[in-house]
């Protein structure tokens, strides 16, 4: 059994066939997926499309992309979403200096303000970081201790997974560790324990070979899974039962699914 820990099913890529989207997860071994938010807007409709399905999960939060949109009563909205028993997380929030998109002392400022929030709802985050891992590791340093959450499609080097797992973060990777050239996400996949590691897509991005190129979507997940196995050295079934493990325990709200999900 596969937890999808990120995927942006409500990307209009999906529009024309969301439903086989799902299903197509469903029947290669996804039995969960979190549908993640990068705006207030995606954060209202993953909480309203999470009750259409009993295996979507949904998250709240502002991408670092959108930062320059946020408004401080945002807040109170997406901490009314984040109330919703489907709502595993805070996110996905971050910094992201690779595009700028948002003047970087703005990103700061919203990230800061959403782990607030999540510190005070007592719910796990899920970090975006793209060419900012030092203000990411230091913004995050401020809440050591207080905060649980994933490193989202890690892209740091192995000595910056170790701070970050020291802090008591989980780690995720995506297709990115099926390309050609990831000898350095590679490298960091080694230093991550198994009890610590996630699984995503990031579809409809980040696409893992064999299928490079084309459109990402959850049932991928496999080739990714393979992968990292055959990275860490262990076999495929004991890796899924492992990362299984790992989703539920850092998404807590979703363990009262799981009787329900294991039974599909």
């Amino acid at each position: 059994m596969i937890f999808e820990s990120h995927a942006h099913l409500l990307s209009n890529k999906f529009e024309n066939d969301r439903d086989e989207v799902i299903k197509r997860a469903l029947e290669n071994g996804v039995y969960a997926v979190l549908n993640v938010s990068d705006d207030l807007k995606t954060s209202i409709e993953a909480v309203k499309f999470s009750k259409q399905y009993n295996n979507i999960f949904s998250s709240a939060g502002i991408h670092p992309h959108n930062g320059m949109d946020f408004k401080d009563d945002d807040l109170i909205v997406i901490k009314q979403l984040a109330l919703d028993p489907k709502t595993l997380a805070i996110g996905e929030i971050g910094l992201d200096y690779y595009y700028d998109f948002c003047d970087r002392n703005v990103q700061k400022e919203v990230f800061v303000k959403q782990l607030e929030l999540a510190k005070s709802l007592d719910m796990p985050v899920i970090i975006h970081d793209r060419e900012a891992h030092k203000d990411t590791i230091d913004t995050l340093n401020l809440f050591k201790g207080n905060l649980e959450g994933v490193i989202h499609c890690y892209s740091g080097s192995a000595e910056s997974a170790k701070i970050l797992l020291d802090m008591g973060y989980y780690i995720s990777f995506t297709g990115v560790i099926t390309f050609k050239n990831a000898n350095k996400t590679i490298e960091a996949l080694k230093a991550v324990p198994i009890d610590r590691l996630l699984l995503e897509t990031d579809s409809p991005y980040l696409t893992p070979e064999p299928y490079r190129g084309k459109r990402n979507e959850p049932k991928n997940l496999v080739y990714i899974a393979k992968m990292m196995a055959q990275v860490k050295q262990v076999s495929y079934e004991f890796l899924l039962e492992k990362v299984w493990d790992n989703t539920f325990e850092l998404f807590k709200k979703a363990k009262l699914y799981r009787k329900v999900l294991e039974e599909k």
